[in-house]
């Protein structure tokens, strides 16, 4: 059968795009799709980078979700390379040589765009899975939860107090310690406003997972937002104003 244009990237190092249905080849066989980043030259799993496709004006958007059809250009860099290499005329050189046209452009703003479509699309990951069942909020619940091992991925917002957060990360130590099980912790890169606004709840501080295949998806929806905005690209706490840490989680719902 022939093979694609450019698939394979993680086995053949060659080529920068992909040809429209890339990925789809040997999946089911246990083949993970690899691609290039355009501007770093390392190779990932393609589901981990950003894919950009470029529109019927020649200008790249995010296509995050990677299904626009086409030809497609990925990324692996954070938000700060791509702005300077953007700045440095070195994006507009891959865009060409990924795309095979001079005629493609990267619109001002688009280290923006790409965040604003990375923090939508893990709003919506949080949302589907509260829809399905698969969180669990309020402290109470979750630290019996994880005192029982049970959790695998907990979340807290970004502006938890921290005796809430260390109480919670206490509970998931002593539940790995008894049961073996491997629980993570991190952080949402915004506010409990925000992380409510996206589960449909009120006062959302901390949430957890209980079903490994769904904190699996929601990891990786986070951390393609959190790797692109980096460390200092999500909340502001000194700006909104951090709770104080013993009032932080009493009314969490």
């Amino acid at each position: 059968m022939r093979k694609p244009p450019n698939e394979g990237l993680g086995q053949t190092g060659e080529g920068e795009g992909e040809g429209e249905g890339a990925g789809a080849v040997a999946e089911g066989a246990g083949h993970v799709p690899e691609r290039r980043c355009i501007l770093s030259g390392a190779h990932g799993e393609r589901e981990r980078l950003i894919r950009l496709a470029v529109g019927p004006d020649g200008a790249v958007a995010p296509d995050v979700r990677a299904r626009a059809p086409g030809r497609g250009a990925w990324i692996g860099v954070d938000r700060a390379t791509l702005e300077a290499a953007q700045a440095k005329g070195k994006l507009k050189g891959a865009l060409a040589r990924a795309f095979k046209s001079g005629e493609v452009s990267a619109p001002a703003g688009l280290g923006g765009k790409i965040s604003a479509a990375l923090r939508q699309a893990a709003l919506d990951r949080l949302g589907l899975e509260a829809r399905a069942g698969m969180l669990i909020s309020g402290s109470d619940k979750i630290e019996t939860a994880a005192r029982r091992g049970e959790i695998r991925l907990l979340i807290h917002a970004a502006d938890a107090g921290e005796d809430g957060n260390r109480k919670l990360d206490q509970a998931l130590r002593v539940g790995e310690s008894a049961t073996g099980t491997g629980g993570e912790t991190l952080v949402f890169p915004e506010g409990r406003a925000i992380l409510s606004m996206a589960l449909g709840r009120q006062n959302v501080v901390h949430i957890a997972i209980i079903d490994r295949a769904a904190a699996s998806r929601v990891r990786l929806a986070l951390d393609r937002w959190r790797n692109f905005i980096g460390p200092d690209g999500g909340f502001n706490a000194g700006a909104a104003g951090k709770p104080d840490a013993s009032a932080a989680d009493v009314n969490e719902g």
